[in-house]
């Protein structure tokens, strides 16, 4: 796994996440429960990770979308 994009902002993540699925891409939202935990207060990034395998292409498809 490679993480191809972190942000603090739980929408952002929600709207890369939807951009990688819809390319075909899988991928996982790393440190979620933990950016939960510390009360919204941004400490802790999210972290938007694809298989290694789908990185190169994960990054071009964000790119593509102007992130």
């Amino acid at each position: 796994m490679q993480v191809v994009a972190q942000s603090t902002d739980p929408v952002r993540i929600s709207f890369l996440a939807a951009l990688l699925r819809d390319a075909g891409i899988a991928c996982m939202v790393l440190d979620a429960h933990i950016s939960a935990m510390e009360g919204g207060i941004g400490a802790f990034p999210r972290r938007l990770a694809v298989p290694s395998e789908d990185a190169a292409r994960a990054r071009q498809v964000l790119a593509e979308a102007g992130e």
